[in-house]
């Protein structure tokens, strides 16, 4: 299984990015797919998760409004439009699939990428 993501980068305050995750390896569209992120020091959080059932999403609260999680079955790829960014977005991006609850908890998953680098600048 590889998880490869891209379209990280360096991006000013209030800018967007869109990131892609490319899944190769397993059945796609009966993975819940999530974005977790780790910024320096600290520990890797949940940013969003869509639901392969019923394409339900949910998000952290600090990205509600401003993150969009999606995915295209037909392409194996999951992505996270990613607008309005602060400084304190500034992370490595991981995708990461699950099969079963695809909750919050990183522990859930069963594989992950390599992640994306993204920095807002202020």
């Amino acid at each position: 299984v590889q998880l490869v993501e891209a379209g990280g980068g360096l991006v000013q305050d209030g800018g967007s990015l869109r990131l892609s995750c490319a899944a190769s390896g397993l059945t796609f569209s009966i993975y819940n797919m999530a974005w977790f992120r780790q910024a320096p020091g600290q520990e890797r959080e949940f940013v969003a998760v869509i639901y392969w059932s019923d394409r339900n999403t949910y998000y952290r609260d600090s990205v509600k409004g401003r993150f969009t999680i999606s995915r295209d079955n037909a392409k194996n790829t999951v992505y996270l439009q990613m607008n309005s960014l602060k400084p304190e977005d500034t992370a490595v991006y991981y995708c990461a699939a699950d099969r079963s609850a695809g909750g919050t908890n990183l522990a859930e998953y069963d594989y992950w990428g390599q992640g994306t680098q993204v920095t807002v600048s202020s």
